[in-house]
């Protein structure tokens, strides 16, 4: 089975057609079944949630039996580890963000690792990201260091393999033991990297964009940067919220204050229960690539829901033979679309992010789910 799981997974992401759905339906689910079954054989943990919930992996005959998966919510992963290896074994050791102080373990082993890359390399060049052309960056995060796991950092500094990079200037610099702000450093720096005839790409969250935006606006600084120059943005506005504004509005002030086109503007998402690499068309939508499929289901009784009705986002990818993270939850509100809807001419479904459930005192079917899982 392990071998199988690996020959199924290994064709599916070295796809070459990225937004071809239907031709690899046949090998996803193939993929999914193999893993699923290795998962169950390697994670005591995962075969008695598969086991109390009844799932019977032999109903995995076509595509759309992956949403009888049962899911896992990041949630209940964030307090519970699963790990079908050893995770001192791992080639890439990740956490996640750990909003609240909880974290969820991953990361990747070898093979696991090997597919991601051809993955990242097939998503980035159709979104002509990948360049040989030397390049500055402004990363809205952390600076890498040893003492930060989270897959947000690593994410970062992976990044900027897409271009060579020339320098880097990080929002976040490790002195001291600490992470300390260094806003100095980037408002120089974006000045210097625009007097050079060379490309800026700026990597980070859209809260910490929109702030260095405004920073750069309180000090009447107007920039024209090299006209490859890209913006890459990923994750939500979490505690900054109140400061949210359209990602339009956001676009809309960067080329203002930076010169930079709206064609050169991309959103990223990717989870570290889910790393996955979703990157927006030119219609500022995540269409769901091969690597995985995209189901959003009912808040309240977790069924699948056609297009266009806002449900709870469950991810699906074969992707990790190191963590049993195939079907994942997350507490993001989302709605599908036809993809043909878009525009941009890539036709598979897409998906938006609409929020987050969890705020305030409201008890999510996923919370729900993460209690009964807990007491199995």
């Amino acid at each position: 089975m392990k071998h199988s799981s690996m020959k199924h997974r290994r064709a599916l992401f070295m796809s070459k057609d990225i937004y071809n759905l239907q031709a690899t339906d046949k090998t996803f689910i193939n993929a999914m079944k193999a893993n699923v079954a290795f998962h169950a054989k390697n994670c005591p943990e995962y075969k008695a949630v598969l086991d109390t919930l009844g799932f019977d992996i032999n109903t995995l005959q076509n595509i759309d039996d992956v949403s009888t998966i049962p899911p896992l919510p990041t949630s209940y992963l964030k307090n519970n580890s699963m790990l079908s290896k050893p995770y001192k074994s791992l080639l890439i050791k990740t956490t996640s963000s750990g909003t609240g102080g909880k974290k969820t373990l991953s990361g990747f082993d070898v093979s696991s690792g090997l597919c991601a890359l051809f993955m990242v390399l097939r998503v980035f060049r159709f979104h002509k990201l990948l360049s040989l052309r030397r390049t500055n960056y402004i990363i809205l995060g952390y600076q890498p260091d040893k003492s930060n796991q989270t897959a947000m950092a690593k994410a970062l500094k992976a990044i900027t393999l897409l271009a060579p990079p020339k320098k880097v200037e990080y929002a976040l610099l490790f002195k001291n033991g600490e992470y300390q702000i260094n806003t100095e450093g980037l408002i120089n720096a974006v000045i210097k990297f625009g007097k050079q005839n060379r490309p800026v790409r700026i990597i980070g969250f859209p809260a910490y964009f929109k702030m260095f935006l405004d920073e750069l606006n309180e000090r009447n600084i107007k920039l024209d940067l090299h006209k490859n120059s890209k913006i890459l943005l990923g994750g939500g506005w979490k505690a900054l919220f109140a400061d949210e504004i359209s990602k339009d509005e956001l676009f809309r002030m960067a080329n203002e204050t930076l010169g930079i086109q709206r064609q050169n503007f991309k959103d990223h998402f990717s989870t570290a229960e889910h790393p996955i690499n979703y990157v927006s068309c030119v219609n500022n939508h995540f269409h769901v690539p091969a690597f995985s499929r995209v189901i959003i289901r009912d808040v309240r009784t977790l069924q699948p829901v056609p297009y266009g009705t806002p449900g709870l986002l469950n991810l699906v990818t074969p992707l990790l033979s190191s963590v049993p993270f195939g079907s994942i939850m997350t507490d993001d509100i989302a709605v599908m679309e036809n993809g043909d809807v878009c525009g941009c001419g890539i036709n598979t479904p897409y998906f938006e992010l609409i929020g987050r459930v969890g705020l305030a005192s409201i008890k999510t079917c996923t919370q729900a789910a993460s209690e009964f899982l807990n007491n199995i």
